[in-house]
């Protein structure tokens, strides 16, 4: 499974690395929290431990720790990690690419150390605990696992390493100056001191000390002020927070690589942003909207929000409070200046500073995704594929911000076959005197394209937005206009395309087929009376000769589904039935009613006609079998 996803062997060090510096960051949690800890905090660190005569590395940190049941959880049961699913996908892609895809959506960083490893041993002790665990696998499918008295405070990884093999791109990994060019590429950012033990104290260490005691990495007081106490120990890490770097200081790698520390996603992000706040209060920001929607991105219990700083010290991971749930795919660091340290995600929800930075943030991300709107089409389009269904959910509770979210929403429609358009595009190209923008929901573009609802429309060359996303069904009806344009849905209420010259032209038209009509109408509504509200004539047909329509404030048959699925007791809505004057069987139902045919049959054709209205519109027939039977009749007695 390994060889599978990791094509870069080195990385297995950035993985051990980042494992034991989110242990750091827990342990620093828990002290801030007052929990009771059997551990000290006075110099915490990552240790790396490399032993040339017995080709063993170790990545070593005195951090939270793991419990024996965390371990067999986490560690030991594979299914867990999300391993087998993982690698079930794999055998699924159909080429490298989408396989590379797969890379970070579980939690594998661990078992990355088998790629340069022939075995594996973890010792670990919880920092409330006395005795610790011991783990080893040779990484062939089964694990041992025992208690042992003796364990230092923190998590020991200890890989015996392979047989250098320069054609399998397997390096000596206990060379010093090979560990420093890893860690520097990879985990310069690191906000705690990464040491490595030397035989004599190296010519910069004195500067990496320095850097330490000055505070830029964000880590312990206490730890800056014990970096010398671990003679012959080189720091590997400047420790400086990216966030705290001016743009011109930090690569766009750097960048990238920081990203896929906090996100645990292999690819890089889609976008980059950089934030800071003076004034009344002070904060720095810096945010990344990934290139691939995450795996959870529409489960229930998805993680979401950025990691919140205090004066550069860790608070918590995914602080939902900075992040509004329709934006829980950006990922990022906020660091506020003027935050208690001892901040809980109770106060966090009442507190005024996160409330306006949220805000902010909010704004700018926004804005971000407008500018790559209008400057980069081809970035904006993956951002909307992978994200605009989530981002659709704010125009249902960020009234704040929906003028801003609907200028960044884009829509497939009748214009394009293959792009999406945006509501400023369709608003350009709307027809003299046109006020309303249309739409139509459904599962589908076949389906809506195919609906009868869009034959006057496609007739007259109005333009139709074709919304097929399940969240679509929802904001359409609380989102009124979009600059001044109103929202109408083509399936509901009356639908009149004609100019103010056409509609004299026709008005007498119309009204002598409603007078021709009014029969027929009035004794299909009472026949139908348990079906439908109504049955009228239709505006919007040219070929077909019936279709369902919507009063204009009905709740649309899709939306009653979905609320029927979340378990709420939904009336059933009865529809309007339109007919289209002009079509044969239209005229020849009329011609029979009219001439006193037979109640039962005639009743039966009505019955036929709404149901194939029903059909043509997508939607389900409440007693199928007798639709059957009745065709089924009917057909026979054409033959």
């Amino acid at each position: 499974m390994i060889h599978s996803i990791y094509s870069n062997k080195d990385v297995f060090l950035r993985e051990l690395i980042s494992n034991a510096s989110d242990a750091l960051d827990k342990l620093r949690l828990e002290k801030l929290r007052g929990t009771e800890l059997r551990a000290d905090t006075s110099d915490l660190h990552i240790a790396i431990e490399a032993d040339r005569d017995r080709r063993t590395l170790t990545v070593r940190d005195n951090g939270i720790g793991m419990t024996h049941e965390e371990v067999v959880d986490l560690i030991g049961t594979i299914a867990k990690s999300g391993t087998a699913k993982l690698l079930q996908e794999l055998k699924e892609a159909k080429d490298s690419a989408a396989s590379q895809d797969l890379i970070g959506q579980f939690g594998v960083g661990f078992y990355s150390g088998f790629m340069v490893a022939d075995k594996v041993t973890l010792v670990t002790r919880h920092a409330t605990q006395t005795s610790g665990t011991r783990w080893e696998s040779d990484g062939q499918g089964t694990y041992t696992i025992e208690t042992v008295e003796d364990a230092p405070q923190g998590t020991a990884v200890t890989l015996h390493l392979k047989p250098e093999d320069a054609e399998d791109r397997l390096f000596d990994y206990t060379s010093d100056h090979k560990i420093r060019e890893i860690v520097k590429r990879y985990s310069d950012f690191i906000t705690w001191p990464i040491r490595m033990a030397t035989g004599k104290k190296a010519a910069d260490s004195s500067e990496a000390a320095g850097a330490e005691k000055s505070g830029d990495g964000g880590e312990s007081p206490d730890s800056a002020a014990n970096a010398d106490s671990a003679p012959g120990a080189e720091t590997l890490n400047s420790m400086k927070a990216l966030w705290a770097r001016s743009r011109e200081e930090v690569s766009d790698d750097e960048y990238h690589e920081f990203y896929k520390h906090i996100s645990h996603d292999w690819n890089d992000p889609l976008e980059t942003i950089r934030m800071q706040a003076e004034g009344t209060f002070e904060y720095q920001a810096l945010l990344f909207i990934p290139s691939v929607a995450p795996p959870d991105l529409f489960l229930r219990e998805r993680k979401r929000g950025v990691q919140l700083y205090v004066k550069r010290v860790f608070i918590m991971d995914d602080c939902e409070d900075l992040m509004p749930e329709y934006l829980r795919f950006v990922k990022g660091v906020v660091d506020a200046q003027d935050l208690s340290l001892n901040v809980s995600r109770e106060t966090l929800q009442q507190d005024r500073q996160i409330q306006l930075m949220r805000r902010r943030l909010v704004k700018k991300l926004l804005a971000t995704v407008k500018d790559m709107m209008s400057g980069d089409a081809e970035r904006y389009a993956t951002f909307w594929k992978q994200f605009g269904r989530a981002v659709k959910e704010g125009l249902l509770d960020d009234f704040e911000n929906r003028d801003a979210i609907l200028e960044i929403c884009s829509f497939a429609s009748t214009h394009d076959a293959e792009k999406p358009v945006t509501l400023r595009q369709y608003i350009d190209r709307m027809k003299d005197g046109q006020q309303h923008i249309y739409y139509m929901t459904g599962e589908s573009r076949t389906v809506i394209e195919n609906s009868p609802h869009m034959e006057a429309f496609r007739a007259k060359g109005y333009e139709v937005l074709l919304l097929t996303d399940p969240i679509d069904e929802m904001w359409v009806g609380s989102v009124p206009e979009f600059d001044g344009k109103a929202f109408q849905s083509i399936a509901k209420g009356q639908v009149d395309l004609d100019t103010e010259e056409e509609k004299k032209e026709v008005e007498a038209e119309r009204e002598r087929l409603q007078k021709e009509f009014g029969d027929l109408l009035s004794w299909m509504t009472t026949a139908l009376g348990e079906k439908v509200k109504e049955v009228r004539l239709s505006s919007r047909l040219t070929t077909s000769p019936a279709c369902i329509v919507g009063d204009t404030y009905d709740m649309t048959p899709a939306l009653e589904n979905m609320f029927r699925a979340m378990g709420q007791d939904m009336p059933q809505v009865k529809r309007i039935l339109e007919l289209n004057p002009t079509h044969p069987l239209v005229t020849g139902l009329r011609e029979a009613h009219a001439s006193g045919g037979e109640t039962d049959a005639l009743a039966e054709t009505a019955e036929l006609l709404h149901g194939m209205a029903l059909l043509a519109e997508g939607g389900e027939l409440t007693d199928p079998q007798r639709f059957i039977t009745l065709l089924a009749d009917r057909l026979q007695r054409t033959l």
